[in-house]
């Protein structure tokens, strides 16, 4: 179960400053060791936010320094802000990403501190910031962040991590029609692969329904900043790593702004963060594949590279010179 972590992570940042000694207090309380919880307060030229990264050791993970560890798996809460204060008080919808993220470090430390311990390590990012501004899209607005796409990367991916799940809200749309959470096919290094069949099983077998799985186009696998459209932010991590990344979406059935208070469901984030704990068990123990490792070397083989799509294009690239 998970509903409990995603209410007492959401109680603790519906408020208009973040207590970061509080929230290191919090997990370490739950049992997270001290040295495992970073967190610094990050200014940028639009404001700042707090970044936070937790980190769950396993049996066998890099951690432990074993020869042949077990693969690290990459959370990514992605959003723009908790809060777009002082324009709208509360939680936006745009907190879903940081809450699922967090949630689900939550009840991974739990897990652990009971003696449920995973074989691989897990690494959990994402930053916190009350006072975002609220920026204009079609259809509905979203949420601006402090810092540019490429800071937020650098902070939030993780060398270490051997694939990415990216929780982002993506409720601003009209191309996804149902309420609770959906994946993306797998993203690495420009190519846009097939969907993961075991992610597929992992994810019906947690909702009891038939998977639903949200369509993503080649500019969004494209960096933020070069001028084309974007669904959201939710696969950006994928322009910043050879992982395979998957967006795992917070969804609904209507277009809701990004700014819109009162609009998280807090059962369709228990079911997310459900996901991504079980994802996290298969994936450490090696059951679950991101990609077809063969298939993608022959995709390179017979059609080259994909990677300049990870660069901010031509005439940007001109532009900065």
């Amino acid at each position: 179960m998970a509903l409990k972590q995603v209410m007492e992570i959401a109680d603790f940042l519906d408020r208009p400053k973040i207590d970061l000694p509080a929230l290191e207090s919090f997990f370490i309380q739950r049992g997270l060791k001290a040295e495992d919880f970073e967190s610094r307060r990050i200014k940028g030229r639009k404001g700042e936010t707090d970044f936070v990264r937790i980190r769950i050791p396993g049996r066998r993970g890099k951690l432990s320094r074993r020869r042949t560890p077990a693969p690290t798996l990459g959370i990514i809460g992605r959003l723009g802000g908790v809060g777009a204060r002082p324009h709208r008080l509360g939680l936006v919808s745009d907190a879903d990403g940081a809450i699922a993220a967090l949630a689900t470090a939550l009840k991974l430390v739990e897990m652990r501190t009971r003696g449920d311990i995973l074989e691989g390590d897990v690494i959990v990012a994402t930053h916190l910031c009350p006072h975002s501004p609220v920026i204009p899209h079609e259809p509905v607005s979203f949420m601006g962040a402090p810092l540019s796409m490429a800071e937020m990367n650098r902070l939030e991916v993780d060398a270490a991590m051997d694939a990415i799940l990216s929780i982002d809200t993506t409720k601003g749309n009209r191309v996804i029609n149902r309420r609770g959470f959906a994946i993306s096919p797998t993203v690495k290094d420009g190519y846009i692969l097939r969907v993961s069949e075991d992610l597929l099983d992992i994810m019906q077998n947690v909702t009891g329904r038939l998977p639903v799985v949200f369509p993503i186009a080649t500019q969004d696998i494209t960096p933020y900043g070069n001028g084309v459209y974007h669904l959201n932010s939710i696969m950006q991590p994928a322009t910043a790593t050879h992982a395979p990344v998957v967006g795992v979406a917070l969804t609904t059935e209507v277009a809701v702004p990004g700014c819109a208070t009162g609009a998280s469901h807090e059962v369709d984030m228990a079911m997310a963060v459900r996901f991504c704990v079980e994802v996290v068990k298969a994936f450490g123990a090696g059951d679950c594949a991101f990609y077809d490792e063969v298939e993608f070397r022959k995709l390179v083989a017979l059609y080259g590279s994909m990677e300049h799509l990870k660069n901010p294009g031509r005439s940007r690239k001109r532009r900065k010179g």
